[in-house]
């Protein structure tokens, strides 16, 4: 559940990101497949950075 909720919020939040960005740089068409391509390498990324952390305490040494 948790890949898929990672998905979905990393989709809504670039998919935004692409919209407002072009409608800024004036770019007159909204490419979806942008936002798709992107929110799954973030979605990638973000998976592989919680892998990582460690989920309980660290000892202080």
């Amino acid at each position: 559940m948790k890949y898929i909720m990672t998905f979905f919020w990393s989709f809504l939040l670039v998919t935004m990101l692409n919209y407002v960005a072009g409608s800024i740089a004036g770019i007159a068409s909204f490419d979806f497949m942008t936002g798709l391509i992107a929110s799954v390498v973030l979605s990638v990324i973000v998976i592989v950075m919680t892998s990582a952390i460690p989920d309980g305490e660290v000892a202080d040494h």
